[in-house]
């Protein structure tokens, strides 16, 4: 068994941990934050509420971390409510699925979907149709917008665009549709429920992060929480983490401190850290505000136009076992400045919603939230040199940067450690 340290206690270096450690290895996790779950963890505000740094969804078909999430304690049931993939917007129009066996659930909620017109239907039914006899598989350079050329004006803005910029944090000109492809090819025809919508009803820390911190400490792993790795060395066939050796060293952190760590170790290894140098990011902001009446549904699609309404969804926390009044409105893919974007998505709210008078609580701005999944991206592998790895939701895999993605990421670095002879 392997001594190994763990750096970054995201979703990725959590579940890469947790593995290792039923493993059998020997783990020392560290984390710079003085709170563990990287890019979807709790933060408190000056308000004293318990808010996450973006809001954060999984859905059905991420069955890894589910699994993960039960097998470290989580009450699924409890943290949390599964509804059936909704795309509707506050006046009624939208997508919204049954509870059906799918496909069947995908076909009734094309026919019953409010406001379109019969073209809107038959050019999304022909386009999916030709997606499935294609085993969804497209060349490797096409964009979401060449993938769904054939579609209607409104069904790109009311289901391609909310799910694409959702999925993929990327506006559908510049996003993979390969990526896009294998994202729907598993949510809504991997089985019953994969597109179902599971929004969490607790704080993203107690969603996962603080579960499997107990467990790692409950079963004799070492933890750092809120120590920042300086510098990492090889030394022989070990790894010196700070001066402390290890048999192996995974990176979980950030992609951006990755390469800075890997750099500075002077390992040969400058084709990873330029590929990862080479990724682009792109920022999610989440205004919280108060005092609005209750909503229809616990998550609502808004109208959006990146210039003038930049929220795409609105999330009613009072339904989701927050505080009463309080609404998350996300904006995903937008570079305009914090205060513009407070200032246009309370009028937002109160144009599309009918909230008016709303009181602003925070933006939380993650700047590089995602990578921006685009055709034919080149992503690094998961092994950099010999005894060092990385793992997280920008490492190669099938993905886009989703939770999922991260804890994929994570778990097979764990699985492939190498065994002691």
């Amino acid at each position: 068994m392997k001594k190994l340290a763990v750096i970054g206690a995201g979703w990725a270096g959590l579940a890469c941990a947790v593995e290792a450690t039923r493993l059998g290895h020997t783990v020392t996790l560290f984390e710079a934050a003085h709170m563990p779950g990287g890019r979807a963890r709790r933060v408190d505000n000056i308000h004293g509420l318990a808010l996450d740094n973006g809001q954060h969804i999984l859905i059905g078909a991420y069955t890894t971390t589910l699994k993960l999430m039960r097998e470290v304690g989580v009450d699924i049931d409890t943290a949390l409510q599964r509804l059936p993939l909704s795309l509707r917007f506050a006046d009624g129009g939208g997508l919204k699925l049954p509870r059906l066996p799918a496909p069947l659930d995908l076909l009734a909620g094309i026919f019953t979907a409010r406001g379109w017109t019969w073209r809107d239907k038959s050019s999304l039914l022909r386009t999916a149709i030709g997606w499935r006899l294609a085993g969804f598989r497209c060349a490797s350079d096409t964009t979401v917008a060449t993938l769904c050329a054939g579609l209607t004006p409104r069904v790109m803005q009311e289901l391609i665009e909310p799910l694409c910029v959702s999925a993929l944090n990327t506006p559908v000109a510049q996003s993979s549709g390969e990526v896009f492809l294998r994202v729907l090819n598993d949510a809504l025809f991997s089985g019953s429920g994969g597109a179902d919508l599971l929004l969490p009803r607790v704080d993203l820390g107690a969603l996962f992060p603080d579960a499997a911190i107990r467990w790692l400490a409950a079963h004799d792993a070492t933890l750092r929480i809120g120590t920042r790795v300086r510098a990492i060395a090889p030394e022989g066939d070990q790894w010196h983490v700070d001066g402390e050796a290890f048999d192996q060293v995974v990176l979980a952190c950030a992609p951006w401190d990755a390469a800075r760590l890997v750099r500075a170790s002077g390992v040969p290894a400058d084709s990873w850290c330029e590929t990862t140098e080479a990724l682009r990011f792109e920022a999610i902001a989440t205004v919280y505000v108060r005092g609005a009446a209750p909503m229809a549904e616990p998550m609502l699609a808004l109208r959006s136009n990146p210039a003038t309404a930049p929220a795409q969804f609105v999330f009613d926390r009072s339904q989701l076992g927050g505080p009463q009044g309080v609404l998350a409105l996300v904006i995903s893919a937008n570079e305009a400045s914090r205060e513009t974007l407070e200032r246009q998505v309370i009028a937002q709210a109160a144009t599309q919603l009918g909230q008016t008078g709303l009181e602003l609580i925070q933006t939380v701005v993650e700047k590089r939230a995602t990578f921006a999944c685009t055709p034919a991206l080149a992503r690094p592998p998961t092994s950099i040199a010999p005894g060092l790895l990385a793992c997280g939701d920008y490492t190669e895999g099938p993905y886009p940067a989703t939770l999922e993605g991260a804890v994929l990421g994570g778990l097979a670095v764990a699985q492939a450690l190498k065994k002691t002879p």
